[in-house]
């Protein structure tokens, strides 16, 4: 399929059912593209509707033509005294736009709202997400550059 940089733009969510008696929840998303993961910043006391606008970044290399590219989003929240609670899931098949990205240099996926679900694929709430793929020649065109694989580790 090709090289390049898939940027994840989170900007905020809504409707999160929240698991907190105490207080606000505090949500944050881990977004993983394959073997890569990213954490976007935790929203202190943002309730049930986070606003995030924050650009997570991956490197794409991928070699197989048939290959399902897909983003898991799962929502977070912070907890200090106890293991961060599991809020729901958002999973975006990013197939189309990395292909055609690859074909045109550049491919957009404007700001839309996907599902967020639990295990049993019941509603909590919804998140929206932009997505940009850049090809790496057209990222190297541009003066930027495709790391190597050292970018590929958590954060």
């Amino acid at each position: 399929m090709g090289r390049g940089l898939l940027e994840v733009h989170l900007v905020d969510a809504k409707g999160l059912a929240g698991t907190d008696f105490l207080g606000k929840i505090d949500p944050y998303v881990i977004v993983q593209y394959r073997s890569q993961e990213r954490k976007s910043t935790t929203a202190r006391d943002a309730g049930r509707n986070p606003s995030w606008n924050e650009v997570l970044k991956f490197q794409i290399s991928s070699t197989a033509a048939n290959v399902q590219h897909k983003l898991l989003l799962r929502i977070m929240d912070h907890d200090n005294f106890s293991r961060d609670d599991f809020l729901g899931q958002a999973t975006i098949n990013i197939t189309d736009v990395i292909s055609v990205g690859m074909e045109k240099g550049r491919s957009e996926l404007n700001a839309a709202k996907y599902r967020v679900v639990t295990a049993d694929n019941s509603y909590h709430g919804e998140i929206k997400v932009a997505i940009t793929f850049t090809a790496a020649a057209k990222v190297e065109e541009d003066g930027g550059q495709v790391g190597g694989w050292m970018h590929s580790y958590r954060d």
